[in-house]
């Protein structure tokens, strides 16, 4: 499996070396590459395509410090000079999908297709921000002698299933990630955008993707009844196939 280093951290990455048109993935949260591949082998004999571990994700290093979510696009561009990638394709899932909203608000990209993006601050009920007074109250109570020794314990218990499922730099990552909100962002990307959502999505709910297709400028949105947040996992032959329908072009353009 290839491998680079950028700015000291080993990233693990597939590279087909096609001389077709760049196609990067970009995995969600506590995933890997691998939950890209039959993407991946799906545009294989038509695109170049470079599927990564993600900075803290998989085979690859974890960040030094905290990243959010204009680091990790940082360090993608970064990335994308040192293998000689412009003007790309993401196909971006959840957390990538993130960055690759970043990453085509600051530069060139031919197009993006996003599945379950996150970048959208969600709504909030009156439970759940009673639920973060009495975190910050918590967190101040269990700071006094005697009871620090439990801090570990409460945020875990007053935290997402996310949350709770790291530590370290990428739990701090974690936190900063989510609380960016990327919708001022949208009307900027000018390349044409196709969104593809699960119904039943509970994570990034349905009404956020209809949110980032009025406001993205060229997008459009097909929905996966009865699906949920991995629709394109689990109906992946048509996701790809839709996908497929949608770079026509760009396949058709270096044949």
């Amino acid at each position: 499996m290839p491998h680079i280093s950028i700015n000291e951290l080993t990233i693990h990455y597939n590279d087909n070396l096609h001389t077709g048109r760049c196609v990067v993935l970009l995995h969600g949260w506590g995933q890997s590459k691998a939950m890209m591949e039959p993407i991946e082998q799906q545009f294989n004999n038509d695109f170049r395509v470079i599927n990564l571990d993600l900075p803290g994700f998989g085979a690859s290093d974890l960040p030094f410090k905290p990243w959010g979510v204009y680091e990790y696009t940082a360090f993608l561009k970064e990335f994308f000079v040192a293998i000689n990638v412009e003007n790309p394709i993401l196909i971006a899932h959840s957390f990538g999908a993130r960055l690759a909203i970043v990453f085509a608000a600051q530069h060139a990209t031919q197009k993006l297709i996003l599945t379950g993006a996150a970048g959208i601050k969600p709504k909030r009920s009156v439970s759940y921000h009673l639920r973060v007074r009495t975190y910050k109250m918590a967190k101040i109570v269990f700071k006094l002698p005697g009871l620090n020794k439990h801090q570990e314990s409460m945020s875990r218990f007053f935290g997402s299933s996310d949350y709770r499922a790291i530590s370290g730099v990428m739990r701090q990552s974690f936190v900063k990630i989510v609380n960016e909100d990327l919708t001022p962002l949208l009307p900027q990307i000018t390349c044409p955008t196709l969104l593809i959502w699960g119904e039943k999505d509970d994570a990034t709910p349905l009404w956020m993707g209809k949110i980032m297709e009025k406001k993205i400028p060229d997008a459009g949105l097909v929905v996966f009844e009865d699906d949920d947040h991995y629709a394109y996992w689990n109906q992946s032959a048509r996701f790809n196939k839709i996908s497929d329908v949608f770079l026509t072009d760009e396949k058709e353009s270096v044949q």
